[in-house]
């Protein structure tokens, strides 16, 4: 099979990562990958999430950003690409991530699938993009586990792998609780205006 320029000199960077020695401070902790820059606009609520959780984004190997946690982001096509989609599992582990966030769409949304067979052990979480990517996503069989969410909902995606990393830091579970405490309180404010005003009154206001 060939492969373009493009696909090889990420693979050569994929595996010059995995052999660099380098602190896991230095390594993102979660990687997002899609199956196309057109699943962006989903898997955006992924980056969205953990922005918020004040992770940050490395978009520069030699220089990451000065941040305690932080994600990747990668187009990575099973169909298209299936040597990067191999070479970004299979080296994961390597490269210090711990969790990753696969989103595909179409009937054949395989990436996060094919990406949890060959990253395992490292978790991850499957996005379908689409409606009718959702039996492709969670159809593993017995002993090739996959988490997933439902259609469209990357942002739920990432606040999963940020619960799978708050069970071995404590900082990052003290920002998850802060995180649904502001929900908390906005749902109550809501609930007091709308007792208060009344039904009417909060209808028009929104």
């Amino acid at each position: 099979m060939t492969t373009a320029e493009s696909v090889t000199s990420l693979i050569e960077q994929f595996e010059a990562e995995a052999n660099r020695d380098r602190p896991t401070e230095e390594t993102p902790e979660i990687g997002i990958v899609m199956g196309s820059d057109s699943d962006l606009d989903v898997m955006s609520g992924a980056y969205d999430a953990l922005t918020e959780l004040g992770f940050e984004e490395v978009t520069d190997d030699e220089n990451p950003p000065n941040a305690r946690f932080t994600f990747e982001t990668y187009v990575v096509s099973a169909h298209r690409t299936p040597e990067l989609m191999y070479s970004y599992a299979k080296t994961a582990e390597a490269r210090g991530l711990d969790v990753i966030i696969a989103g595909a769409g179409g009937k054949s949304a395989d990436l996060p699938n094919m990406t949890a067979s060959l990253a395992y052990p490292i978790p991850v979480v499957g996005v379908p993009v689409q409606e009718k990517s959702v039996s492709s996503v969670i159809g593993m069989p017995t002993g090739a586990p996959i988490v997933a969410v439902d259609a469209g909902k990357s942002f739920n995606a990432a606040l999963s792998a940020a619960q799978i990393l708050s069970r071995e830091h404590d900082e990052l579970r003290k920002r998850l609780v802060t995180y649904h405490g502001e929900l908390q309180t906005d749902v109550g404010n809501v609930s007091r205006r709308l007792h208060e005003e009344g039904t009417d009154s909060f209808r028009n206001e929104q």
